[in-house]
């Protein structure tokens, strides 16, 4: 008997015990850096379009450019 009583208030300290240790820390808003990661995803989209309307505003002007030089300007072919 002297055991079993033991036992129980041995068990009652260490469930008071535990019920006083603090909680663990949460992030508060999980939500924020998901967002951020979207924002950034949007933003690294958008660098994308503009470099590639660059690029190929930059093939445009240089296709403009080679059908611009005149015939003359070109090495005739040699004709035999």
């Amino acid at each position: 008997m002297n055991k079993l009583l033991a036992t129980l208030i041995a068990g009652f300290f260490a469930v008071g015990a535990f019920a006083q240790a603090p909680a663990a820390a949460t992030p508060a808003t999980p939500a924020a850096p998901a967002a951020a990661k979207m924002e950034a995803k949007v933003e690294a989209k958008s660098e994308m379009k503009a470099v590639k309307s660059e690029k190929k505003a930059a093939q445009k002007a240089e296709k403009m450019a080679a059908s611009a030089t005149p015939a003359a300007e070109k090495a005739p072919a040699d004709k035999k």
